[in-house]
């Protein structure tokens, strides 16, 4: 069954990026095999090429099948085109058939602006993904950098996705099973339906709230049930959640 890992909000580039962080998170993801990981945003601060340049070789150190999606950061400075150039699709997805899986990476970020869109063509292109998977049996995740339903304990709500409400009716009725995001360095996990919605922390940024720590999710799909685990930076691991299956084998 398949077993996924999840890191967000690098920041690579930002006063706050810990390179230490990064390169324990990638070795440990490195040593539990997943069977992909998925990035969501914020891999550098500013969106500067030489960021991206930066990135690169830690993504490239991911031995696992990987699809990475652009934060707001990611989109400052014209660093949407560098996204293009160095990291390539901005969305698009993955599917790993072996395992009945496949991941609908969307990309949410603006221009310079710190609210996420993803806009009625990039809509429609996610609802026919969704329906595509639905008729050929495979579990569907969607990825993207912001979250659609707000997040506990981040303060006011400003940086929700402009359009949360038609993305979140498309994922209801497309059935996707899990919706992964980032942006408020937070984790969490809401469920709403079939659908659950996992928040992820920063792996390696010291931008925390309260007594948070750095941390990634992996999220292990058994028969059974699913299980969500928060990784963090001092090697404790808390469930965020586990719950019946009632997905896969239909």
């Amino acid at each position: 069954m398949p077993f996924i890992a999840q890191i967000s909000d690098l920041h690579v580039g930002s006063l706050n990026f810990q390179e230490n962080l990064l390169d324990k998170a990638i070795d440990e993801i490195n040593s539990v095999d997943p069977d992909v990981t998925i990035v969501t945003g914020d891999i550098t601060e500013n969106g500067y090429y030489l960021e991206y340049e930066r990135v690169v070789p830690f993504l490239d150190r991911i031995k696992s099948p990987i699809l990475v999606v652009p934060g707001n950061h990611d989109a400052r400075h014209v660093g949407d085109e560098c996204f293009e150039d160095l990291i390539k699709n901005r969305y698009g997805t993955l599917e790993d058939k072996k395992h009945g899986l496949k991941v609908i990476g969307l990309d949410s970020s603006e221009p310079d602006l710190d609210y996420g869109r993803i806009g009625r063509s990039q809509q429609s292109w996610m609802e026919n993904e969704l329906r595509i998977a639905d008729e050929e049996n495979l579990y569907k995740i969607i990825a993207l950098h912001h979250h659609i339903i707000p997040v506990p304990k981040t303060g006011r709500e400003r940086n929700v996705l402009s359009d949360a409400g038609d993305i979140l009716q498309s994922l209801m009725k497309g059935k996707a099973d899990l919706v992964l995001s980032g942006h408020k360095h937070m984790p969490h996990v809401w469920m709403m339906e079939d659908t659950t919605f996992i928040t992820a922390g920063t792996v390696s940024s010291l931008r925390l709230r309260g007594k948070a720590l750095s941390s990634y999710n992996t999220i292990d799909i058994e028969d059974e049930f699913i299980e969500i685990i928060l990784n963090r930076a001092d090697g404790t691991r808390k469930c965020l959640a586990k719950y019946e299956n009632t997905c896969l084998g239909d």
